[in-house]
């Protein structure tokens, strides 16, 4: 018998007909002579629904508050569950991340776990209960209600896994694993039946939307198998793991992107070593997260120094350069709010040579002109103009073989 933990998210459980056949499934896993405990997501808008109430009241609304109100969402949805589950004859109780003893930061919003204590879902499972647990939400040591944040029911997930020990912690969403890249954009993109834990970091952090980032940082550190799965058809999924994979790792194991990049430049900066610190400082301190840094030196004794953020950060990061640019002596200050980033991803890329430059190659053939570029041990990323995104994509996806076909 398996102890499973299994996730379903808010378009698994985004009407009364959709809760009915997850409980129906979660009855069949039952049956079959698994152990679960199940965590569930808001019904699908109704967090957005209770943001919009806020901000009709408040244009500024207290953290705190927002917690109180928020987290109701999956309070809604763990209730109705365990009433699907009882109506099938099942045992099945309702809990509050709170009354999982999920403890977190007081970081309200944005909360991180900090421990989680097992004692009553033992004690609920040794009773033959199925624990209903409601996602994204815990408390502090004060006792204080918390969120995690946007995607934090696979957090919750993963964290009850591990804590538990569970033999599995499976995500059920509205897709039917981890794909080689986004199907909207490569109709030939193919699902992968494993991947690592280094790969999924990798295209979590550089824009693939399966997981939250942090579930799957927290499933590494703790070694939780995590599988992805749908929660509308039948399938394996995909498995995320540790373990060695069978036979070589292709080159390149997925395309990412993410639409939502700008560049600044600081033209004709002096071109010496605390350059970087002077200009970057200030955008720390506003909590505004740098990706790609590139430091070109044009004529002697001056550089331009350029860097991306998120463009929703670009305005208030070009306020703050301004200052720190007539500091320096800078020519300018110039941004651009139009780049996409997109990275090609794999842990064969530690044992083949040669991704670089057939990348490059691909793009250029394609007219597509590469802005900058960071690396790592297994992804390359370049920013590019936006335009060129789906073109840049597919163009990738069939240049590394990743079709379904291949």
């Amino acid at each position: 018998m398996a102890l499973y933990v299994q996730k379903f998210g808010g378009t698994s459980v985004g009407s009364l007909e959709r809760i009915e056949s997850v409980a129906d499934r979660i009855a069949r896993s039952v049956r079959n002579g698994h152990q679960l405990v199940v965590v569930l997501s808001a019904m699908a808008g109704e967090t957005n629904r209770l943001v919009s109430l806020a901000h009709q009241v408040s244009a500024d609304p207290d953290p705190r508050e927002m917690d109180m109100l928020i987290s109701t969402g999956e309070q809604i949805s763990i209730a109705l569950m365990a009433m699907a589950l009882q109506k099938r004859g099942l045992q099945a109780q309702a809990l509050l991340g709170d009354q999982a003893q999920i403890l977190t930061d007081d970081r309200h919003g944005k909360a991180r776990i900090k421990s989680v204590a097992t004692d009553n879902l033992d004690r609920l499972l040794s009773q033959g209960i199925i624990p209903i647990v409601a996602g994204f939400q815990g408390r502090t040591d004060q006792g204080e209600l918390t969120t995690l944040g946007r995607g934090g029911s696979d957090t919750t997930a993963v964290a009850l896994a591990a804590a538990l020990k569970a033999d599995e912690c499976q995500i059920y969403t509205d897709v039917d694993g981890v794909y080689t890249t986004d199907p909207r954009i490569e109709p030939k993109a193919r699902k992968m039946d494993v991947i690592t834990f280094e790969e999924m970091l990798e295209l979590s952090s550089l824009g693939a939307k399966v997981l939250q980032i942090r579930s799957v940082e927290y499933a590494g550190r703790y070694n939780v198998p995590l599988r992805v799965l749908s929660s509308f058809d039948s399938g394996e999924g995909t498995l995320i793991t540790y373990d060695q994979i069978d036979g070589q790792p292709p080159m390149v194991s997925g395309i990412a992107f993410n639409r939502d990049e700008a560049s600044l430049t600081l033209v004709g900066v002096p071109d010496r070593a605390n350059v970087a610190a002077q200009i970057l400082t200030p955008i720390s301190a506003a909590g505004i997260e740098v990706d790609m840094i590139v430091h070109t030196t044009t004529v002697a004794g001056q550089a331009d120094f350029t860097f991306t953020v998120h463009r929703n950060d670009c305005s208030q990061a070009l306020a703050l350069l301004q200052p720190v640019a007539q500091s320096l002596g800078a020519q300018h200050v110039k941004s651009d709010a139009g780049l996409c980033k997109v990275s090609v991803v794999g842990v064969g890329m530690k044992n083949h040579s040669g991704v670089a430059s057939r990348m490059f190659q691909t793009l250029g053939q394609e007219g597509i002109n590469v802005q900058l570029i960071a690396t790592s041990e297994i992804k390359i990323s370049v920013a590019i103009d936006e335009k060129y995104l789906e073109l840049a994509v597919r163009s990738l996806h069939s240049a590394f073989e990743l079709a379904e076909d291949n």
